[in-house]
């Protein structure tokens, strides 16, 4: 079931997130996330922030999106964020985020949303192109995470 994140998703948010942060290269981020910084994003975020709820209640992934960049001239173009479970993958569960995501931020006047893709998570962007997002830039060497350069793969999806 997807529903909006709560505040009480935080610990859960961060048990699947920060192995990601931790362990891998598809975030160039290398700092975790604390149950604060989730309460404080799921505040930002309202119910753009969203979770899937399995039948044993656990959360088997989330999404939100954003602004794309501040200023006004961007306030129709968003970007978000995907993190699954690694049970989750394969599941629909990622498509099913993915269109809440879509369909809140379509409804909210978002003409379009983008994906930053590290270039080293070629699932990711196969699974954002089965999804009607397309390739429209690429950034070389813009992430350094493991003492290794990263391109980052911009995509795209209208609204």
């Amino acid at each position: 079931m997807i529903r909006p994140a709560t505040p009480q998703d935080a610990a859960a948010i961060c048990a699947i997130w920060n192995p990601e942060i931790r362990d891998t290269l598809i975030t160039f981020n290398s700092i975790e996330k604390t149950d604060a910084d989730i309460h404080d994003m799921i505040g930002e975020k309202g119910d753009g922030f969203v979770v899937f709820e399995g039948n044993d209640a656990n959360l088997l992934g989330f999404a939100f999106y954003g602004q794309f960049r501040g200023g006004v001239g961007y306030r129709h173009t968003c970007e978000h964020t995907i993190v699954l479970a690694p049970a989750a993958r394969g599941r629909g569960v990622g498509k099913a985020l993915m269109e809440a995501i879509c369909a809140h931020a379509k409804a909210a006047h978002f003409h379009s949303i983008f994906a930053g893709v590290s270039a080293a998570n070629a699932g990711a962007v196969a699974f954002h192109a089965a999804l009607g997002f397309e390739v429209v830039g690429k950034l070389p060497q813009v992430g350094r995470k493991f003492d290794r350069w990263i391109d980052l793969i911009l995509m795209q999806k209208m609204l």
